[in-house]
């Protein structure tokens, strides 16, 4: 199996990296200054297979920090506003798909 930061990307059209935080699961962008952001509106976008593979190189170097690092596809909305590219990021960027269990009542026991 080749290493993501080896395999050969394909970009049709703008892209960010994404990937999840490791102290909490939340999904985040490369940003700008070279960190992580959880506003996709923040995210570097590229175009191209060469810049979008130099991003993807820095995030996986930042294993402390995110963990499972892939190029996305955005669209460009209107006044060139970041938006998810397909159904996986919107649902992704939205949240889980169903409730998750309340852990805050009183009926919460720790073991």
């Amino acid at each position: 199996m080749t290493a993501p930061q080896e395999q050969k990307l394909k970009v049709t059209g703008p892209v960010v990296v994404t990937a999840n935080r490791l102290g909490d699961g939340a999904v985040i962008y490369r940003a700008r200054e070279g960190g992580w952001s959880v506003k996709l509106d923040e995210a570097v976008v590229v175009t191209t297979a060469p810049a979008a593979t130099e991003l993807l190189k820095a995030a996986i170097a930042d294993d402390i920090s995110a963990v499972g690092a892939y190029a996305a596809p955005v669209q460009l909305g209107e006044n060139g506003r970041v938006e998810p590219g397909n159904l996986r990021e919107i649902i992704r960027q939205a949240g889980p798909t169903f409730a998750l269990p309340d852990t805050s009542g009183a009926n919460h026991v720790c073991v």
